[in-house]
């Protein structure tokens, strides 16, 4: 939350058509936010919190607007020459080489990010993006008519550099505005940051060391955007007792889960995709599976995540009473990737900021299940679809859950099939070096919530209009 009626000043930039009624230029504006001091590569800068910070020094080639426009920021220009194939103009050949590489990093044998799915309907599955010039030639290997609004998405920005941003860093914590930035100068002159805790916040307030602050406790838990900031738990079900997901399922109430342990505003999330992308629909809780012999398992989460924390404590809590030993591993963000992609773990929480788009919100929700195959079959028939409004509804109700139930026999038609991959159904994850298996146990395992946050243009744009909903959706 931003308290303040000056937060509007942040990031707004000018326009000549409304010279006469803006502020005059000038200025710092003290800072104070609930976010790590230092944020780094966009692809794991993922948190709301993280992806308003890197907004401020560097962004994806593009933002969209509440009405689903694409305006380029970064880039100069994007145009379609043909239908298959998308043109980006970058300010120069140096700009257009560090977005070929950032873009390729995300394929990384070493860690591949989720969201290098919102690049696989290009050729090579955008494995291997280069430039020519100034310029990124993207062919496509099949219609996707969403593929600029995807490239909007922040954890697609080039790391921070001079240049990427409308601000740059200028010492620690504090950024001066780039006075050539395209999208027009910043209206301040520059920032000071201050990285603090929720107490440290109330205290700067409370003695005026500052003026705005992100991250204070809203007034209420009413969501004033589109919820898109997804958790999930997922488990190796090669690693964990069969009736594993039952347990869970029976043990765990999502919406006390959301209500009590998860800082609002938040809703919980019955399906694949959260509400804003996908209409949930609730299933019965299953009965407690028969009492059995003592089992650990080991959970792994984001240390950086307080409310992480929290669900993973209540889960060992929950657990604990159907016969589990639950220890909790906290993780760096890199790390918990890096296990992710490679199968190695038993549970995890994992948390994604999704796109405010069905198509490419599934595709990275099954990249991060480990089911990449699937997006051969869930993606084209998504982008066959011409008109926008079909398109959306297609991740809802088309095809998805049918490989999924095709692929895991063991889930009957009509029981609720464990998420993670799918239109509705279970996610199965990538097979690890020992033949381990990930699967997207419901969002948050049955367990998900969604966070109250801003869509990715709007986290990492503060400036944009607010999304209160999708454009298709």
């Amino acid at each position: 939350m931003i308290r303040s009626a000056l937060a509007g000043l942040v990031l707004l930039s000018s326009a000549p058509a409304l010279a006469a009624s803006r502020p005059r230029y000038g200025g710092e504006l003290r800072v104070a936010h609930a976010g790590p001091p230092e944020v780094g590569e966009p692809a794991l800068a993922d948190t709301p919190m993280e992806a308003a910070l890197l907004g401020l020094l560097t962004r994806p080639v593009c933002r969209a607007d509440a009405g689903g426009q694409v305006h380029p920021t970064l880039a100069r220009e994007l145009t379609r020459p043909v239908p298959q194939a998308l043109r980006v103009a970058m300010p120069s050949a140096a700009s257009a080489t560090a977005l070929a590489r950032a873009w390729t990093r995300l394929s990384s044998t070493e860690s591949p990010s989720p969201y290098r799915a919102l690049l696989y309907p290009l050729r090579g599955e955008g494995r291997q993006v280069t430039s020519t010039g100034a310029t990124l030639d993207l062919a496509l290997a099949f219609p996707w008519p969403d593929l600029e609004r995807s490239l909007c998405h922040p954890a697609l920005a080039t790391p921070p550099s001079p240049t990427s941003g409308p601000f740059s860093a200028a010492g620690r914590g504090v950024l001066e505005a780039r006075l050539t930035w395209p999208e027009g100068r910043p209206y301040l002159d520059r920032l000071a940051l201050t990285a603090t805790d929720e107490r440290g916040l109330t205290r700067l307030w409370a003695a005026r060391q500052v003026q705005v602050e992100l991250g204070t406790p809203p007034d209420s838990d009413t969501l004033t955007g589109a919820a898109l900031y997804a958790t999930y738990l997922a488990y190796s079900p090669r690693k964990v007792p069969a009736d594993f997901r039952q347990a869970v399922e029976s043990a765990i109430d999502r919406e006390d889960l959301t209500r009590l342990f998860v800082k609002g505003p938040a809703v919980p999330m019955a399906n694949l995709l959260p509400p804003a992308l996908m209409p949930q629909v609730p299933r019965a809780r299953p009965g407690t599976p028969p009492a059995g012999a003592s089992r650990k398992v080991t959970l792994a989460y984001d240390a950086a995540l307080a409310d992480q924390r929290a669900v993973a404590e209540r889960i060992q809590v929950k657990l604990h009473d159907q016969g589990y030993t639950v220890a909790l591993e906290p993780q760096s963000r890199a790390a918990l990737r890096s296990r992710q992609a490679r199968g190695d773990f038993e549970l995890m929480l994992s948390a994604f900021l999704l796109p405010p788009i069905p198509g490419p919100a599934l595709a990275v929700v099954l990249e991060a299940g480990g089911r990449r195959d699937l997006l051969g079959v869930e993606l084209p028939p998504i982008g066959a679809l011409t008109d926008a409004a079909p398109r959306c509804a297609k991740p809802r109700t088309g095809p998805g859950a049918r490989p999924f139930r095709a692929a895991h026999p063991a889930v009957r038609p009509g029981a609720r099939p464990a998420r993670g991959a799918g239109g509705d159904g279970a996610g199965a994850g990538r097979p690890g070096p020992a033949g381990a298996r990930g699967r997207l146990a419901g969002p948050c395992g049955s367990l998900g919530w969604r966070r109250k946050t801003m869509s990715p243009t709007h986290a990492a744009d503060p400036a944009a209009p607010r999304k209160d909903r999708p454009a298709c959706g």
